[in-house]
């Protein structure tokens, strides 16, 4: 004899589990709001985009390929009931993440995370009095022999960015260079965090040869004083800061006038806690262009910010 026993998914998840948590401060009601344009009559094999935008978050959350997502979706109870899926109910199969990734498209995640901000921001959360700015390497490939081969077959003297695009598989992909020496190709990320809650406020990515101080201009706050490293004390940095109005708040090379190492000391001192926001993201892309990796860069940061908030524990916050 079987002994029969009536559960439900609800009773499975803990009390105290993560996911409860951010289901209780974001609602999700304005997600589905931006989302119901670009939902079509029993499409997505009747699962509904604003599940699988959950997916899709838990994927960033828990820095998942579309392969294990899938895996992780059949087997997790909490990852289940997060997405509002049965406990019974058959799941997404991966291929059919990347054309929800298509289909969101990055113009609405950018309002999707320029909402979440809006709203954290609305209620005392963060601001931009004081601003973390800096940017990192995004890596497409390892390495350019063959396309540096196929460059010197077609009597060019190098591979360089004026040629590159000509010969690589990602058109948009460029090299970039940090100091004189340390090179890659692929893409940057620029990111502005707010230094009274550490939760980024924007994020951009470019191709890799645009250079610090002139990828401010896509995540400069609107007003505070903005606290970079020395790459930023240059043009054209100072200028987008003010038209900002901003104060910069940039270390000087030690080749400038007017350097003040006690200052520039406790410049990179205070900036020091911000840097986890790069600590533990990875600086390979798995996608090609600037509209898919830009795609990945807000995921990452309303996945990062989600579980910043959990760190700061404010427990009458509710995001709708």
């Amino acid at each position: 004899m079987h002994q029969v026993e009536m559960v439900s998914l609800e009773d499975l998840v803990p009390a105290t589990h993560s996911y409860r948590r951010f289901i209780k401060i974001w609602s999700f009601k304005n997600v589905q709001k931006k989302l119901k344009s670009l939902e079509k009559e029993n499409a997505y094999k009747g699962y509904g985009l604003l599940r699988l935008f959950k997916c899709l978050l838990l994927q960033f959350m828990e820095n998942l390929s579309d392969r294990e997502l899938a895996k992780y979706l059949q087997e997790n109870t909490s990852a289940k009931w997060f997405c509002g899926f049965g406990l019974l109910e058959a799941t997404p199969d991966y291929s059919l993440f990347c054309k929800i990734r298509k289909r969101i498209g990055t113009s609405v995640l950018s309002k999707i995370f320029a909402d979440l901000r809006d709203q954290l921001k609305a209620q005392g959360v963060m601001n931009e009095t004081f601003s973390f700015v800096d940017a990192t390497h995004l890596i497409s490939k390892a390495n350019l022999w063959e396309e540096r081969d196929e460059a010197i077959k077609q009597k060019y003297e190098k591979l360089n960015n004026d040629n590159i695009s000509k010969f690589a598989e990602d058109p948009e992909a460029k090299i970039g260079c940090k100091g004189k020496d340390k090179f890659w190709y692929g893409f940057k990320q620029h990111v502005s965090v707010d230094m009274q809650s550490g939760l980024i406020n924007k994020v951009a990515v470019t191709a890799a040869n645009v250079t610090d101080p002139q990828g401010l201009a896509y995540v400069c706050p609107k007003q505070g004083s903005v606290y970079a490293d020395k790459a930023y004390c240059v043009s054209p940095a100072p200028s987008i800061a003010a038209k900002n109005s901003c104060h910069l708040a940039s270390p000087k090379k030690n080749n400038m006038k007017g350097k003040n190492k006690n200052l520039d000391a406790w410049y990179t001192k205070i900036r020091a806690p911000y840097e986890r926001v790069f600590s533990k993201q990875a600086k390979r892309v798995r996608y090609k262009g600037i509209a898919k990796n830009q795609f990945t860069a807000f995921m990452q940061a309303i996945a990062f910010n989600l579980k910043r908030l959990l760190v700061l524990d404010i427990s009458d916050l509710a995001l709708a």
